[in-house]
């Protein structure tokens, strides 16, 4: 049959896969994977690609490995999560209790549709050490930024806060060490949660506050004589 040509025939492009991508929607794509009961850890390449709609060899222009791609969700995890809560700490000093909306939004968080808040709290326990290294950075940020407001706050009200980076620490380990337990806390206990984890950051705040008058007055008396 002279004058056909006959090409080979192209390879089509298989169903629901996308041509471009970027790394924000692998980022999606694998909080989508991750649900109640289900670490970054355990997600899988082909899992991954197969939720964003692309060919898995795809994944490797945005991404070494899977354990690149989880440590880099846990980090947007903080960093959204950061946002939200220090927003809420901005709006409380117009009147409203800091501890009290801080602690609000946090549970709050627990509830919304983005897992950032479940994400910290399961990768901080049970992922790889990686991951909780990860999540213990995250932590850090926000001790660091707490100390940056509590100095800040004891400044507007004329104190000096002793030791603030502990006091921070200690808040800051509390909230998302009580938060872990949360997760699996039916929601009719909510309430009774939230009222003890205020009272209890006000406690360990209260306590610092003790501690600085405590000093004061004893540098007011001069050296001890024991």
């Amino acid at each position: 049959m002279a004058g056909i040509r006959v090409e080979a025939p192209k390879s089509r492009p298989v169903l629901g896969r996308r041509a471009v991508i970027s790394r924000e929607d692998l980022i999606k794509a694998a909080v989508r994977l991750v649900g109640p009961n289900r670490s970054v850890s355990t997600l899988s390449l082909r899992e991954v690609a197969r939720q964003a709609g692309i060919a898995p060899n795809s994944f490797y222009r945005h991404f070494r490995d899977v354990d690149e791609l989880a440590v880099t969700l846990v980090d947007e995890a903080g960093r959204a999560l950061r946002e939200i809560i220090g927003e809420a700490r901005q709006r409380a000093e117009s009147g409203r209790s800091v501890v009290r909306s801080s602690v609000e939004v946090f549970m709050k968080q627990l509830d919304a549709d983005e897992p950032f808040l479940p994400l910290l709290l399961r990768e901080g326990t049970v992922g790889s050490p990686a991951f909780k290294a990860a999540a213990e950075r995250q932590l850090q940020y926000f001790e660091e930024e707490l100390q940056a407001d509590l100095v800040r706050l004891a400044a507007l009200r004329g104190e000096t806060m002793v030791s603030p980076h502990l006091v921070a620490k200690a808040v800051t380990r509390l909230v998302f060490t009580m938060g872990s337990s949360l997760l699996d806390m039916p929601r009719e206990q909510h309430d009774e949660f939230r009222e003890s984890l205020v009272i209890m950051i006000r406690m360990i705040l209260t306590g610092a506050e003790v501690m600085a008058r405590g000093i004061e007055l004893g540098n007011h008396r001069g050296p001890s004589r024991q």
